[in-house]
């Protein structure tokens, strides 16, 4: 990786044009406690929903789809409320999933790497770590088994058996102004990626921060396989981003009260990430 990867000020040799970027939400999960959602939460207090996104960065004839969401069955199984299923959502922003060429997991758990056979022409980026904590011992363990989908996972499977998987060890850049960064924590190869747009770098943590709040409090959300992997991650957010309001949570509704929708239709579907949020973060924990 090379330095300008790790610098905060969106400096590169290569001056890239910057790419749009949005938020697609497909899903919510309301209902839950403090508990649900901090490991030091209490099961008594109401805390915040969860939100599910997947991430679209477009410049030009260029689109890189991150993460792929989840499905009907998963919503019924996991009872979440499915708003737009993840490859409908993208056709509404007229991107159409049998064409994208690239799609990142930042990792393989069921809401973030589920419907992979929506995307026939993709190659799929991934941790090589991830992968091999997905299908290896650690599954025999009922705790961190329990956020994978085994169909999924054999989806996954499936498209690496049919050439269609890249490995990433550690950090990478996928193109210019788009780079992957390693935060293991919340599972063993889960990785941010950071996108060089208008308004400067901004690095989609995924599942390193679920909340606004779990990077503030330096409280993890209570699904993880090492915590204190996971409070080293808010560290290396902190550190690839010029400000905490060019970190995104993976799953914070607030992401779609701080930024605008690209029309008046997506509404409710869709925000910008490429833009100045209209409410700090510092209002949203």
């Amino acid at each position: 990786m090379n330095q300008s990867a790790e610098r905060g000020d969106g400096e590169t040799g290569q001056n890239p044009a910057p790419w749009e970027l949005f938020a697609l939400r497909y899903a919510n999960h309301s209902g839950r406690t403090g508990h649900d959602n901090f490991m030091d939460g209490d099961i008594h207090e109401q805390a915040s929903d969860l939100d599910y996104f997947i991430w679209l960065a477009r410049r030009g004839n260029e689109s890189v789809v991150i993460d792929t969401g989840f499905g009907p069955t998963a919503a019924q199984t996991r009872k979440r409320t499915l708003l737009c299923e993840p490859a409908e959502a993208l056709r509404r922003m007229h991107v159409d999933p049998d064409t994208v060429d690239r799609v990142i997991l930042t990792h393989l758990h069921y809401d973030h790497a589920g419907g992979l056979a929506a995307f026939p022409s993709a190659c799929f980026h991934l941790q090589a770590t991830e992968a091999a904590y997905a299908t290896g011992p650690c599954m025999c363990n009922p705790g961190l088994r329990a956020p994978f989908d085994v169909e999924s996972v054999v989806d996954y499977v499936r498209v690496l058996y049919a050439g269609r998987v890249c490995f990433h060890q550690g950090d990478a850049e996928l193109s210019p102004g788009l780079t992957l960064h390693a935060i293991p924590g919340h599972t063993a190869g889960l990785q941010a990626v950071r996108v060089l747009t208008a308004r400067g770098w901004v690095v989609l943590a995924s599942d390193a921060t679920h909340l606004y709040a779990n990077m503030a409090r330096r409280s993890p959300f209570p699904i993880l396989l090492d915590a204190d992997q996971v409070r080293a991650g808010f560290d290396r957010l902190a550190a690839l981003a010029p400000s905490f309001d060019h970190v995104i949570p993976g799953h914070d509704p607030a992401v779609m009260r701080a930024y605008p929708a690209p029309s008046a239709e997506l509404e409710g579907l869709a925000v910008r990430l490429d833009v100045a949020p209209a409410l700090s973060w510092r209002t949203l924990v």
